[in-house]
């Protein structure tokens, strides 16, 4: 039949033809035109009518057989093509193993945390414990159980950022020390507490209206003012040169008594006097003193039978004297000038 013969030229068409298709469009193109409604095997087909039932069933196997075939022969196209490309773009990205790296940049240790890191590896080296607590605090833990009453200045909207009578952002790290009281429950307590704290204050070179405390406190039996003294110079020779040196001069703060205020030599002249410690040769770094009985009181201790002292660093303080940082914005504007001076720095 010349039905049979068509169906046979149909394959070597297509296998001729596909020798020269090499994307996949070109290829499924191809196939609609030969298994397609209007392709040579639907037109044979068409002639089946004129058949009789013996040759019908002939040219139907036939074309199935066909079909099948043709089916392989594009799917096997299509997968040398997709091989081909996929060869085509490993080859694009072969990668040399024996080129040289290429040196990423890498950043450093902000300054800030690098100071934090370091009070925090002294004071641990001297038997304290890390205690943290929440920014967002109560006016009973931040001010009230610290012996600040109510109308005293501390409290005013100009210093604090209240979010509510009740609630506000802790204007110093101290409320962790109360939460530490009062969950020791009389016992003997030698903490550090670092944290950021938030004060309502314009920013210029030497304030910021959210900056970073690390406050520390002992409390034990017999424990003196001497003894606040040797932990607040161990820090300063630690942090800022073995050669400086610390004095105490009176002071007042609600929740110590005595209180004191720090100055640490200067090291830029060595305690001779200079334009930076306004030629006093002293610079004044933090607050400290002994913890108030009443505070000891309010937070469930004994005052005769327990003492302790408290003090409170900048850490940005600490920062500008060990890196002779003049202003403190610094610190917070991300500049890479300023960070990248670090990358070297132990």
């Amino acid at each position: 039949m010349d039905q049979m013969k068509e169906l046979d030229n149909v394959l070597v068409q297509a296998d001729e033809e596909l020798k020269d298709v090499s994307d996949l469009n070109s290829l499924q193109q191809k196939k609609a035109n030969f298994l397609g409604k209007k392709g040579p095997i639907a037109q044979v087909m068409a002639t089946m009518r004129e058949l009789s039932q013996e040759a019908k069933k002939e040219l139907g196997q036939k074309s199935n057989s066909v079909k099948v075939a043709l089916e392989e022969l594009f799917e096997k196209k299509k997968k040398a093509i997709e091989d081909a490309i996929i060869n085509k773009k490993l080859a694009s990205e072969t990668i040399d193993v024996t080129l040289p790296g290429v040196n990423v940049p890498t950043g450093s240790i902000h300054p800030l945390n690098r100071t934090i890191q370091e009070l925090e590896d002294l004071y641990i080296s001297m038997g304290y414990t890390v205690a943290e607590g929440p920014e967002i605090e109560t006016d009973e833990y931040c001010f009230e159980k610290l012996n600040l009453p109510k109308g005293h200045p501390a409290r005013d909207m100009q210093d604090t950022f209240y979010i509510n009578p009740e609630l506000l952002l802790r204007s110093q790290t101290s409320p962790v020390q109360v939460r530490t009281m009062l969950e020791k429950k009389g016992e003997p307590i030698k903490i550090i507490c670092p944290g950021k704290v938030y004060r309502r204050d314009a920013d210029d070179a030497t304030h910021s209206h959210q900056f970073i405390q690390c406050e520390g406190l002992v409390l034990g039996k017999n424990v003196t003012l001497a003894d606040l003294k040797g932990a607040l110079l161990e820090m300063a020779k630690k942090m800022l040169g073995e050669e400086r040196e610390i004095r105490l001069r009176p002071s007042f703060f609600p929740f110590t008594e005595p209180s004191t205020e720090v100055d640490v030599s200067c090291g830029l002249c060595g305690g001779k006097g200079c334009n930076v410690c306004k030629n006093t040769g002293w610079i004044e770094v933090l607050g400290a003193g002994m913890v108030n009985n009443n505070v000891l009181k309010m937070c469930g201790y004994n005052p005769d039978e327990i003492q302790g002292f408290a003090f409170g660093i900048g850490v940005e303080r600490i920062a500008m004297l060990k890196y002779r940082i003049d202003d403190i914005r610094n610190f917070y504007t991300n500049d890479l000038r300023f960070l990248n001076q670090f990358k070297e720095v132990k």
